[in-house]
This record gives structure tokens, C-alpha cells and sequence, in this order.
């Protein structure tokens, strides 16, 4: 069995990074070698604390040195450079990933052209991989500025946002324009849809079709923004990418989460609430350093920032049955919760430092743990707490006041029933004594009325020999049928009157072990059985920092009786000057308007992910975040009132610039996301449950093994039970994500199936005989984020 935790992180440079040296001149070391030899090499050469062959690749000088077999390079004489031979051979690195002939031609031209570097060198450096200014240079982890909107000359496009200003511009150089605005009927489905996840209803396109006014469309935004459906439309998107999931994810036992929906419906409550941005992430991540204790006779707004930290507990959890694996699933739950919280606010794949240096990104092995020696106070293996040990009950006094009442009325009752009882039975033993003999009656009587556990052997033989006068509770209905129903009677009203005590519900949170604070220490290649070094300062990634200006957290505050960390963190992310996070949440709002973010990657904003279309545009919109008060709403309107965004979807066969509208000189055209689509068709149906919030639905295997709605609830599909290893197959038909760890971004496929099970679920709705014929035929496996994939299953 793999004990040690290990995250590959597969891909190769893009062409920006280290470009074929048929096409290059000036080649430098730190441009064009370094990011070759970091990929490939110096994770013996360099980014360890040993030196292999004591060879250092990390300089140009210390590759012309060389190690123990001599210098690695001859500047001027790549045939003659060992550096060369070695990769060619194939024997280096020892690895099975080896150096494409591409990149090994790259550093054959710069060994030709001198072997220079771009600039002065260091006689030493210390133990590690340095980051180079070349690094710090990349577009992400530049200080976010706000850009002026590119001043435009007048022409036909009608400019409502500065949005506007930057995409036509870029439309303008290509001699391309906006196109025409859609009709005020696609503009109202594009925009319940987008909003609300819904079709508007017909008095609603009457009357925005009969608003004549200019104010007509804005109004109409704005009545989308207040809708209760909001919020259920948009926690959907923030679900995926928190990796929500009903169930533990502990193998094929997968044990449900019967609290975990709490913090679903905090996500839906904050966004129809517009609670600022800045605030709902702090409340995730720290919501309980917010929330002093005791947390008994919890108020709303204190249940709300507990639920919300049910973002730290989205990771799968093998430990939640035991077995014998806790130290090893409890390190995979934390690095499982850092892959989480880096991907959806920092946009980085900070996961592949686990091991080691990252490869492609400057993110040293000690950052890594920096940012888990953050969030360790409260995930910590060495005093791990399962899942049903990280519950915070919501049982008030008031709660226990009134149990306690009503079990006093419960116990009267008992009391009650069980005299009845007793004077029932003894009624019907009397009328049973007088049919057996009369002188065998004194001692039916004697043994029957002797407790079952004083009797004697003569008496436990005579009540087995004469059954009929053995009469207990549980067989006076074969004597009088009108007393036992009187008996049950009663007894109902004994469960009805327990029912009324209220019910003891928890929080599914995270929280730290009081007067606990662990020392975090690196993990040799990323086992957590081999911790080595110095404890570990919790912080931010130094990348994200001027250099020399890392964030450093204090390892306890002492003004909190936690140690504060998160807290820390969460106030440094939202702060409105991280590079990343403004950067990230702006992509990911206009992802969900327009299909396709700014930057098509939108949990990798580093060397491997895409680069945005229109970093100007990113920028500006990263920057009126927490301009706007970080309001999301406001955000969204911004966007919506765009004439980038009112534009038809028709394309101009006549345009060919712009085939694939990276530049947006159309508006695009998506497919509806599983849940919209199931919301619809319940819609279309009449039988759209709309009732907010609440524990899930249900899911069952039907007699094929597909995954459906128990009894068919109408429900909006972000209630349904959302189980890892059984996930509505009708959802998973259309790419709704399988939560493994979380989903950056959801895939789109089309195929034969999903026309066939659309199909199946209208036929449903008239005929449900109908879907369960055709739903004999098995489904697929359901997809994982980011495949294209599904099956058939029932509606």
C-alpha cells in the first residue's frame, strides 16, 4: 500500500516559457535554460539539500564548474558538453519523464552562442531554488493596477461600460465590431437564465417586452438580482469549486454528511443577501475564529459563520469509519483542503509543491507547508478529529427546557399506560383462570403473578405447560382484540407527544483543539511519516509578495484564544491588494456569463495555465471588486449592462477573424448546464418545487442501478443529495462533476445520450412506465470534473 502522500503534476512548458531555438536569438540562461533544467534536473542539481555528483545547475557558472565528473558545459561546444550527452542519452534525468529534443536543442543553441547569463551572477547561493526576477515578472503575480479604458473614437458600437472600451478595442484592431443587440426576448432568457438558473415566466416577458422605456433592460437585471432564485443559481457555481459533496467519500460505504447542507444554504443566503465577497471568503475560512465560545444558544448570524466553515470541510474523509488508516487519511484530508482553498482563491496549482520545488511555478517545497502550517491548527493529524467529532450542536437551553417538559408529560403518560396495561392483563388472566380446572388455578395464579425473574423451576414449568395462562402485553390481542387497540391507542399518544421534543441538529464546521497548536515541518518528497527541518512559519506564498516582503503569520495571536492564523490569512487574501484573488474571482464571474473565462484555466493562473485574452479587462474588473464594496451583485450588472454582453449570438459568416469569439465579437452560445436544464424541464412541467433550502433529496438506484430522485421530488436540483460514489445519473449525463477533491471548471460534451435521456425525462413526465423501460440500458461511469462523459438514467 502507498503510504506516502504523492501529487504529480504532468505538462510541458508553453511555448512563452522556453521557445525552440530554431526561432530564438539572444538565448539567457535565465529565460530560456532555467526553466528546462527546473523542470528536468535540479531536483538533484540544485533544489535539494543534497547535491548529486555535486553537480549545481542552478547558475550557468555552476554548470560550467560542474561536479565530480567535471564541467557539465563547454561554452561554445555543445557536442562536447556533458549536459548535452547525458540528455540525449537519455540518462539523464534517471526519471521516465526525460528532456524533449525540442527543449535539448534550446540549450544546445545557448551552449553554442557562449553559455551566457542574462545578468551578473552570484559567487554562492543558499541551499534551494532562488526565485528569479524572471519569475517574479509573470503576468499573475504582478500588483493588480487599475487601467484606463482605452479611449475610443466615435462609431455605430454603442459603449454602455468601460468593459465595453477594452473589447472594442481589441475588436477595432482586427477591423471587427460589435454585433448587432439581441432582441428583447433572447435578452430576458439570457438573463433569467444566467441569474436564476430558470426560464422567465410569461407575464414576466410581457412585461419587459411592453417596457418601452430606456430604463426597461436595467430594470430587468434588477429584477433578476432580487430573486430568491438568485442565490441557488450562483451557489452552484461556488459549490463546484468548493468541492461540495453530501457524503464523506470513505470508499464504497461513502458515508452521508447529515448536516454538511447547512453550509449550502449559507452560500445561497450570502448571495441573495450580496454579502461582500471579502467577507463571505473570511467567513469560510475562519468563520470560527469570528464566532467567540461557549457556542451554546447560537444566534442566526453565529450559526451562519460556523456553517460557513464547512468550506474546510468539503474534502473527502477516509477516516470517518476508522480502519487503521487515520494518520494516512488524515494528511491526504489536508492536503485535499489546501488543493481546495488554492484553487479556488489563489488560482494556482500550489499542490505540486508537496514533494518538491514546484516544477513550472515559483513555488518553493517550504511554501507549501507555510500555507498548511495555516490552516493545521484546526486540521491537525497528530489530534485528528473525525467527522462526527467536529459536529457543534444547535440545541439551546430553551431546546433542553422544553424536552424536559414535555418528557415529564411523556413519563405521566407511561405511568399511566402502564397501570391500564397491567389492569388489562390481570383482567384477562382472571377471565382465562376460571376455564382451566379448579384446583390447578391457585397455582397458575401464584406462578403468573410472581415477576418472570423470581420464578421457580416448578413455576416456569407450569406456565410453559399451560401457555393460555402465560398472557403478557404482547399477546393480549389474541384474548380481547378491544383492549389491545385501546392499549395501542394510547401508546401513540405517548410517540405523538415525544415527537413534539425538538430535535437536537449540529454543524458539520472546523474548529481548533483548544490550547493546541501544532509545529508544522516539511515532509521529505512528501511523505508525512518523514518531517525533517525546523518548524515551519505559517504565510502566503512568497511569490505573492514584493521580494523580501513575504506575509509571515504570528504562530498564535494573542488576542484571540485561537491561534489566529486563518483569520490572518483570510484578512491578507481580502485585503484588496493580493495579486491573485481579485484576479481569480473576476474570471470566474465573467466564466459564468460568458462560457469561457478571460483566462480559460481558471484554477491555474500560472506558467501552465492560459493567458487571459485581455489582462487589461481582467485587471480593471479585479480592481472594481473591492471598489464596489466587494458586492458581487453589483459586479454582476456591471457586466450584464455591457453591450459585450446584449449582443446576438448570430455569427456573420463574413467574419472570419474572429471563428472562435476569443475576441467577443459575438455573444456565445452554451449548452445548458445539468442542473438548468433538469430546473427547466420541471418547469416546463408545472411541477417545479420552489421551496428554498432544507436538508436533501434523496438518491436512490433504481431496479437498473441508476442513480434517481427518490419518489421523484420536484425539487431545484442544487437540493438534490449530492453523493460521491452515486451521483444522479441524469446530472452526471449532462458533465455535472463528481466530486473527487473539487471542479475548477465543468466540462461541456455533447453526444447521442443526452438527447436520448432529455427525451426519456419529457416521456417521464407524461408516461413514467416509459422512462423506466428505456432506462434499462446502464449509463456510463459519471464523469469527473473537466471530462466529457455520462450515461442514461433515470430522470
Amino acid at each position: 500500500m502507498r503510504i506516502s502522500i504523492v501529487i504529480l503534476c504532468a505538462g510541458v512548458l508553453p511555448l512563452a516559457a522556453v521557445t525552440s531555438a530554431s526561432a530564438q536569438e539572444n538565448l539567457t540562461f535565465e529565460q530560456h535554460v532555467r526553466p528546462i533544467l527546473k523542470t528536468y534536473c535540479l531536483d538533484c542539481h540544485g533544489g535539494g539539500e543534497k547535491l548529486e555528483g555535486n553537480l549545481d545547475l542552478r547558475l550557468a557558472k555552476f554548470a560550467a564548474k560542474g561536479g565530480d565528473s567535471g564541467p557539465a558545459l563547454v561554452a561554445g561546444d555543445a557536442a562536447k558538453s556533458k549536459l548535452v550527452e547525458r540528455m540525449k542519452s537519455g540518462e539523464m534525468p534517471p526519471t521516465e519523464k526525460k528532456v524533449p529534443a525540442d527543449k535539448i536543442a534550446v540549450i544546445e543553441q545557448w551552449i553554442a552562442a557562449g553559455a551566457q547569463a542574462g545578468r551578473a551572477e552570484p559567487e554562492q547561493l543558499p541551499p534551494g531554488i532562488d526565485i528569479t526576477p524572471e519569475e517574479r515578472a509573470f503576468w499573475s503575480f504582478q500588483p493588480i493596477r487599475r487601467p484606463e479604458p482605452p479611449k475610443l473614437e466615435a462609431g455605430a458600437d454603442k459603449v454602455y461600460t468601460p468593459i465595453d472600451n477594452f473589447i472594442l478595442a481589441k475588436l477595432r484592431e482586427k477591423g471587427l465590431k460589435f454585433s448587432a443587440e439581441a432582441d428583447k426576448l433572447m435578452l430576458i432568457r439570457r438573463v433569467a437564465l444566467d441569474l436564476t438558473g430558470l426560464p422567465p415566466s410569461e407575464p414576466e416577458i410581457a412585461e419587459y417586452v411592453a417596457d418601452t422605456s430606456e430604463q426597461a433592460y436595467e430594470k430587468m437585471v434588477d429584477q433578476y438580482l432580487a430573486s430568491p432564485h438568485y442565490g441557488e443559481r450562483w451557489a452552484r457555481h461556488w459549490l463546484d469549486v468548493a468541492g461540495y459533496a453530501d457524503s464523506e467519500g470513505n470508499g464504497n460505504e461513502d458515508t452521508p454528511r447529515p448536516y454538511i447542507w447547512r453550509y449550502r444554504d449559507y452560500v445561497i443566503r450570502a448571495f441573495n443577501s450580496d454579502k461582500p465577497l471579502n467577507q463571505f471568503i473570511t467567513e469560510q475560512l475562519a468563520g470560527d475564529e469570528l464566532t467567540p465560545r461557549p457556542w451554546s444558544n447560537l444566534t442566526p448570524e453565529q450559526i451562519d459563520k460556523l456553517a460557513a466553515t464547512g468550506f474546510l470541510r468539503m474534502a473527502a474523509d477516509p477516516t470517518t469509519t476508522g480502519g487503521g488508516i487515520e494518520a494516512e487519511g488524515a494528511n491526504l484530508v489536508v492536503a485535499d483542503t489546501l488543493k481546495i482553498v488554492s484553487s479556488s482563491l489563489l488560482g494556482l496549482t500550489v499542490a505540486c509543491a508537496q514533494c518538491h520545488d514546484h516544477k513550472y511555478d515559483p513555488i518553493p517545497h517550504e511554501d507549501y507547508f507555510r500555507l498548511r502550517a495555516v490552516f493545521e491548527p484546526a486540521l491537525d493529524p497528530a489530534h485528528w478529529r473525525r467527522p462526527g467529532q467536529r459536529l457543534i450542536s444547535l440545541f439551546t437551553d430553551a431546546n433542553r427546557a422544553k424536552s424536559a417538559a414535555i418528557e415529564e408529560e411523556v413519563q405521566k403518560l407511561m405511568v399511566a399506560y402502564r397501570e391500564k396495561e397491567t389492569k388489562y392483563v390481570n383482567e384477562t388472566f382472571e377471565k382465562e383462570l376460571l376455564k382451566f380446572p379448579e384446583d390447578l388455578r391457585p397455582k397458575l395464579k401464584e406462578a403468573f403473578t410472581t415477576p418472570s425473574d423470581k420464578r421457580n423451576e416448578e413455576q416456569k414449568k407450569l406456565l410453559d405447560a399451560h401457555p393460555k395462562a402465560n398472557i403478557t402485553p404482547g399477546v393480549l390481542y389474541q384474548y380481547d382484540t378491544k383492549l389491545s387497540d385501546e392499549l395501542k391507542k394510547d401508546l401513540e399518544k405517548v410517540t405523538a407527544k415525544r415527537a413534539e421534543k425538538p430535535i437536537e441538529e449540529s454543524i458539520n464546521a472546523i474548529f481548533e483543539v483548544e490550547g493546541t497548536i501544532p509545529e508544522t515541518r516539511l515532509f521529505h518528497r512528501g511523505d508525512y511519516r518523514q518531517p525533517k527541518g525546523a518548524a515551519v512559519l505559517p504565510g502566503d506564498l512568497t511569490i505573492l509578495a514584493p521580494e523580501g516582503k513575504r506575509l509571515e503569520i504570528a504562530a498564535k495571536d494573542p488576542m484571540l484564544p485561537t491561534s489566529g492564523r486563518r483569520l490572518a490569512f483570510a484578512k491578507h487574501l481580502t485585503s484588496g491588494e493580493h495579486p491573485l484573488l481579485g484576479r481569480v474571482l473576476a474570471n470566474r464571474i465573467w466564466l459564468h456569463h460568458f462560457g469561457r473565462g478571460l483566462v480559460e484555466s481558471p484554477g491555474d493562473f500560472g506558467v501552465l495555465g492560459s493567458r487571459p485574452t485581455h489582462p487589461e479587462l481582467l485587471d480593471y474588473l479585479a480592481s472594481e471588486l473591492p471598489l464596489s464594496g466587494w458586492s458581487l451583485k453589483k459586479m454582476h450588472k456591471f457586466i450584464m449592462l455591457s453591450s459585450v454582453y446584449r449582443q446576438s449570438s448570430r455569427r456573420d459568416p463574413a467574419v472570419n477573424s474572429d471563428i472562435e469569439n476569443a475576441l467577443y465579437s459575438r455573444f456565445p452560445i452554451r449548452r445548458l448546464d445539468a442542473e438548468a436544464l433538469r430546473d427547466r424541464i420541471l418547469v416546463a412541467s408545472g411541477k417545479l418545487d420552489r421551496t428554498l433550502f432544507g436538508k436533501p433529496v434523496p438518491a436512490e438506484e433504481d431496479f437498473v442501478g441508476q442513480v434517481v430522485v427518490k419518489d421523484d421530488q420536484p425539487r431545484r436540483s442544487i437540493y438534490l443529495q449530492t453523493r460521491r460514489t452515486k451521483p444522479v445519473s441524469f446530472l452526471t449525463t449532462f458533465d455535472a462533476p463528481v466530486m473527487t477533491v473539487n471542479c475548477e471548471r465543468r466540462s461541456s460534451s455533447t453526444g447521442a445520450q443526452q438527447s436520448l435521456i432529455a427525451e426519456v425525462s419529457r416521456g417521464h413526465l407524461r408516461n413514467p412506465r416509459a422512462t423506466r423501460e428505456v432506462s434499462k440500458r446502464r449509463a456510463a461511469p459519471a464523469p469527473a470534473c473537466g471530462d466529457s462523459g455520462g450515461g442514461l438514467a433515470g430522470f
